[in-house]
């Protein structure tokens, strides 16, 4: 009982914070604080709960790391004009029966490089939505390509929050994981392709707007080495380097092209990649600001916090009796209708994506260890759950915010193509990447 009433304050919070559009951390807090209660009346000594909670949050270092890199290069790739650069050379590429087409896979490639859809929606996304504005092209369905492509990225990049936090929480190896989601994932995207290929067909785009190519033009000095910063991150993971050294490597040829190539101080630059970037010229800047250590520090601390209730979730076993009634369920479902649901409805509740899936991590580990489940398999399940259904909750940040970004509402969702194809598929195609 105690532990519901724990569950029910910190839903109560969170939804408290949510319609006053209040920081998600004070909710966080306040579970944090009913929880450590909770292990407090369980017989849990103060420091044995506190030792658990530091257990829990030393796991979340890894990803904090990145996280903080994701920051640094989400600004210097604006700086450096890395962006500018695809959506330049993107848009010269477009004929009118492939708009919607080159949209997506466009997005898909900026996602997987940059590891982010929020970054990613708003700057390429943004560009594009107003290329079909302009255009004629319908707003929904291109809002749905790219919502489908920067999700591509979240889900499966070595670069992703998302996929470096699913890899800490499961103890499971990120290169392996990703190797694992790309194979799983390949046919929902073939099949995106192919929609999105018909859709161009019946949406073709009348011109491009020129002055968008200007504006590039004018805001950046476009040519090759803009190119350097995402070479180095699409490449060095496939020689096996790390994350952190690729995405390092990144950053320092991002730094040095927006010095050399674009001609900023090496004040401007710093300062960029810590607070974020400004453009000076009103061209496209409103578009491509953004980014930087700080836009990250929310997102860390919920993270922090997150994998804290875990070490205390762990160490007290607080949830036994919900995992015992999860783990019957997989008689009926299986577990991936298991995890379907329950990251689902975690999601629907917390309306986030990050603290959706270090609960889905929590309630099923042990269900999915008792049936004989490797962590590989667990963290594919929340890869292809949680991950990407959180891009179809119209009162989720995952949804809510890059289609705020875009300007459309959840008129686009139905065209959101990959986020209803991947998990439909995995249902299917489970079995043959675990037999058992």
């Amino acid at each position: 009982m105690d532990v519901l009433i724990a569950f029910l304050i910190f839903i109560g919070a969170m939804v408290a914070c949510l319609l006053a559009d209040g920081p998600m951390l004070l909710p966080l807090l306040a579970g944090f604080v009913c929880f450590y209660i909770v292990a407090l009346h369980k017989g849990f000594s103060f420091r044995q709960t506190a030792g658990m909670a530091l257990k829990g949050a030393g796991d979340s270092l890894v990803v904090i790391r990145v996280l903080l890199m994701i920051g640094f290069l989400t600004a210097l790739w604006r700086s450096a004009g890395t962006i500018t650069f695809f959506v330049y050379y993107g848009i010269q590429i477009i004929t009118p029966s492939m708009f919607i087409m080159i949209t997506f896979l466009l997005a898909c490639l900026l996602s997987y490089a940059l590891g982010t859809s929020f970054g990613v929606a708003g700057t390429v996304g943004v560009i594009f939505m107003a290329l079909a504005r302009s255009g004629g092209v319908s707003e929904i369905v291109t809002a749905g390509a790219v919502m489908s492509g920067v999700y591509f990225g979240d889900r499966a990049s070595p670069a992703s929050s998302s996929a470096n936090l699913v890899a800490a929480v499961t103890h499971t190896k990120l290169y392996d994981n990703v190797k694992l989601m790309m194979k799983t994932g390949l046919f929902p995207l073939i099949l995106s392709a192919g929609i999105y290929l018909l859709l161009s067909i019946k949406h073709p785009i009348s011109h491009v707007d020129e002055a968008i190519l200007d504006a590039l033009r004018s805001d950046f000095s476009i040519n090759l080495w803009l190119i350097v910063p995402a070479v180095l991150m699409l490449v060095l993971p496939l020689f096996k380097v790390s994350v952190m050294i690729a995405m390092t490597a990144s950053v320092l040829s991002a730094a040095a092209v927006s010095i050399f190539a674009q001609g900023l101080s090496f004040v401007e630059t710093f300062q960029f990649a810590v607070l974020g970037y400004t453009a000076k010229s009103g061209n496209l800047g409103e578009i491509l600001n953004g980014g930087g250590m700080v836009s990250m520090l929310e997102v860390c601390g919920i993270v922090l916090l997150s994998c804290s209730y875990s070490g205390i979730f762990s160490g007290t076993q607080m949830l036994e009796s919900i995992q015992a009634l999860l783990e019957r369920l997989m008689s009926h479902i299986g577990k991936f209708g298991v995890m379907l649901v329950t990251g689902i409805a975690a999601t629907g509740i917390f309306c986030n994506q990050t603290i959706a899936s270090i609960m889905c991590s929590d309630l099923l580990a042990a269900p999915y260890e008792k049936r004989g489940a490797s962590r590989e398999e667990l963290a594919m399940d929340i890869e292809n759950s949680v991950i990407v259904t959180a891009g179809l909750m119209p009162w989720a940040i995952a949804c809510t915010v890059p289609l705020g970004m875009l300007g459309v509402g959840i008129s686009a969702l139905p065209y959101a193509v990959l986020l209803y194809l991947i998990p439909a598929c995995y249902i299917v195609t489970k079995k043959i990447w675990y037999p058992a």
